[in-house]
């Protein structure tokens, strides 16, 4: 089984933390040479200095993946170099609030992170796939994609789009080479769950560690996963194993999701 990805670019968005730096390391290990971008200019540094077993270079790159004047000078800068054939996009944001008090700005910000990211950074690196006859695109969505919360609205509906937009392109492109997945994450012990962990204990007089514990109580592993573990999945799909995983969406969950 082909597991390595000798030769390939790759381009990684939102990746200081989490999934996302989890993403560029093993990619990095297996071979390919990885372009990333975050907001933190110093998570950007720490990742860039990991010493990857394939002995490439990282390259990292500050940018705001909301605003679409820093994205289009992300990509000017990636394209300097050899034509990329990999591209997660993972940058996103989560917040929890209340959907009667969410403004039109709240609703077209989160868009413009979750979705028009994913929308644009596709659109950019899809010619040039074609172009090679291979690609790999990988959405990052949720399991809230297909399990939304009230709480999580916004973010549920982001990701859904995520989905839908990574089914039609697949259908469209595959007869090209370029092979378009997402991926859904359930509950990954990453930054993003300690902090709501912590507003949790906050609100309710719990700790933290009791709230994670309660929270992983349902899912059938019983614990949480880690970002790792997504990595691993999103490694596979971009390596010519998975040369027959077109328009899939795969649960990264711990069986915590019900859906057939």
């Amino acid at each position: 089984m082909q597991l390595d990805l000798d030769g390939r670019r790759a381009v990684v968005t939102g990746a200081s933390l989490g999934i996302g730096a989890a993403t560029v390391r093993l990619l990095s290990d297996m071979g390919a040479e990885v372009e990333f971008c975050a907001r933190n200019k110093d998570a950007v540094e720490e990742l860039t200095s990991h010493q990857s077993v394939s002995g490439n270079p990282i390259y990292g790159h500050v940018a705001d993946m909301a605003e679409r004047a820093s994205v289009k000078s992300f990509l000017s800068q990636v394209s300097t170099r050899a034509p990329v054939s990999i591209l997660v996009n993972n940058v996103g944001a989560s917040p929890s609030r209340n959907f009667q008090y969410m403004s039109d700005e709240d609703w077209s910000g989160l868009h413009e992170l979750n979705l028009m990211s994913a929308v644009r950074c596709t659109r950019h690196f899809l010619a040039g796939m074609r172009e090679q006859q291979w690609g790999r695109i990988i959405m990052i969505a949720s399991g809230a994609a297909k399990y939304p919360g009230a709480a999580l609205v916004d973010y549920a509906a982001t990701k859904a789009a995520m989905v839908a937009t990574g089914k039609a392109l697949a259908g469209k492109y595959g007869r090209d080479g370029v092979l378009v997945n997402s991926v859904l994450p359930g509950l990954i012990h990453t930054a993003m769950w300690d902090r709501a962990a912590g507003e949790v204990a906050e609100a309710t007089g719990s700790s933290a560690a009791e709230i994670l514990a309660n929270n992983s109580k349902s899912v059938p592993v019983g614990r949480y996963g880690t970002a790792e573990e997504v990595a691993n999945v999103i490694a596979f799909l971009c390596t010519d194993a998975a040369s027959y995983v077109n328009g899939a969406s795969i649960d990264v969950d711990g069986g915590q999701g019900t859906h057939v």
